[in-house]
């Protein structure tokens, strides 16, 4: 490939790279005379969500949130296992202890996902969620706390 821009990173395991030599131009041809970067990836295709959207907004549409309870987020670490299990892992943030059971009672009644697969075969992927309510809604900022 001539770039790799267009992968994301938390997609990438790790980059190798190989001098420019006699060995490194006869496995991998003239293009090859100045180095090789080798960039190996978690796996070759991600996990798909088997809902009728995009996970964020599928748990957004199943939370009841009213715009008068204020803004709400949740953020956490998720695991789809090489059986398209669904795992909870970190809470990375919450700002609202009611907003956070809804999201997780949405959570537990997620549809199967298809898992991620690297040459071939079922593997465990990580990813994150998050989910603000009501969408379009700036979080309120962090009062200054001033002491004279």
């Amino acid at each position: 490939m001539e770039s790799v821009k267009h992968i994301p990173e938390k997609n990438i395991e790790h980059i190798d790279h190989l001098e420019a030599n006699e060995a490194t131009v006869a496995k991998y041809g003239e293009r090859a005379n100045n180095g090789v970067i080798i960039v190996t990836l978690r796996y070759d295709k991600e996990a798909q969500f088997l809902g009728d959207k995009p996970l964020a907004d599928y748990v957004s549409e199943r939370v009841k949130w009213n715009e008068s309870w204020g803004v709400a987020r949740y953020v956490a670490r998720y695991t789809i296992g090489a059986d398209g299990s669904f795992r909870l892992g970190t809470e990375l943030e919450s700002t609202d202890h009611q907003f956070r059971k809804r999201v997780l009672r949405v959570l537990q009644s997620l549809p199967a996902w298809q898992p991620a697969t690297k040459q071939g075969k079922a593997v465990e992927s990580e990813y994150v969620l998050a989910v603000q309510l009501p969408k379009g809604k700036a979080m309120p900022k962090e009062p200054y706390i001033v002491i004279r």
